[in-house]
This record gives C-alpha cells, sequence and structure tokens, in this order.
C-alpha cells in the first residue's frame, strides 16, 4: 500500500484545482484575447452555375416599385440559402418589348451586397469573370435585389433561413419590397 503525506496531497489537489482554473478560463474572451462582438470576416463558399435553365413552374413575379418599366420573377425552386450568409438565386428581368435576361445571383444581408454569378445565353449558363460584391441600391427605378433583400431574402441585416418564409413573401397579393429599417424604431432610409 503506498502512503501519501498530507503535504503530497495537499500539493496534487492545489495542481487540480490550479488545472481546472486554468481550463475553465480558456472560454473565458478576457482570457482568451477573442473579442466575441469583433466583426468576423467573410469567407464566401464556393458557387456553382445551376444546371438547368429556370424552371417555367415554379416562376414567381414580384413586385419592385412604381417607378420601373420592368417586370421581374425568381425561380423559387433555384433559392438556396447559404451557411456562409449568402442566399443564391435565379432571376429573370423582362423589358417592355419583352426581351428577357436570365442571371443567377446572391444577395448577403449582413453588407446589404449582391453579386452577378452569370447568365443563361444560348440555352446555356454564362460565368461572370469580373463578379464581384456590389452595394444593393434602394433609390434606382429597377431596385429589383432591394425589393428581393428587403422583402424576403433578409430579416433586417440576417439571412432568412426558413425557404417557405422566404417563399410566402414572395406572395404577390403580399409582397411589396419593403424598406429596409435602419433601427429598432423603424425608422426608415
Amino acid at each position: 500500500m503506498i502512503k501519501l503525506s498530507n503535504r503530497s496531497i495537499s500539493l496534487s489537489l492545489l495542481g487540480l484545482a490550479l488545472n481546472l482554473a486554468l481550463a475553465g478560463c480558456a472560454g473565458d474572451p478576457l482570457e482568451s484575447g477573442v473579442d466575441p462582438f469583433a466583426p468576423t470576416v467573410f469567407k464566401e463558399g464556393a458557387t456553382a452555375m445551376p444546371l438547368n435553365p429556370p424552371n417555367k413552374s415554379t416562376i414567381q413575379p414580384f413586385y419592385v416599385s412604381q417607378h420601373t418599366i420592368f417586370k421581374f420573377a425568381v425561380d423559387t425552386d433555384s433559392i438556396l440559402i447559404g451557411n456562409d450568409g449568402v442566399t443564391r438565386y435565379i432571376v429573370i428581368l423582362t423589358s417592355p418589348n419583352g426581351n428577357s435576361q436570365t442571371q443567377y445571383e446572391g444577395i448577403r444581408c449582413d453588407s446589404f451586397q449582391w453579386r452577378l454569378y452569370g447568365t443563361f445565353e444560348n440555352s446555356a449558363w454564362k460565368e461572370n469573370p469580373l463578379s464581384t460584391w456590389r452595394t444593393i441600391q434602394s433609390n434606382v427605378p429597377n431596385r429589383y435585389q432591394a425589393a428581393l433583400a428587403q422583402g424576403a431574402f433578409c430579416n433586417f441585416a440576417y439571412q432568412e433561413k426558413n425557404i417557405k418564409a422566404i417563399i410566402n413573401s414572395l406572395n404577390p397579393n403580399g409582397f411589396t419590397g419593403q424598406t429596409k429599417p435602419t433601427n429598432s424604431f423603424g425608422v426608415v432610409n
């Protein structure tokens, strides 16, 4: 049988207590040096172009503004809610003379930006090699990205994660392409 002195037991218990205290501090932001309120750096996930053209049975027209002469629609089957904070979708823009353009885009709610990934040309998707994130414009007649962000894809500065909520928001009977609130008191831009 091993005989331990009171001193060795006390030192062992003190060492154990010190190790537990240090382990407990590892998650403390003040001790670990990690600021939980610091802005995070955006890292976009890989974006693959769609494999198919828009699905005609799931194209949903949406309201943009009283000042636009174009018509806009989104393919609800194409809406992808990314874990990287980007909502990707296919949008169809139609001019007054009936010509249309189909684009694959993404919206970031946290920064209120959009990106054009590519266009559908000659029955195939063509990637946009100059694709960059751009600020969404709220004060232009063809403000369709703002209408989608404010009316369906975003919940203030946060990405809407529920696809059913997005599709319900796009309902033409209730979709208004809302104005983005700037604070919790409902003051708008």
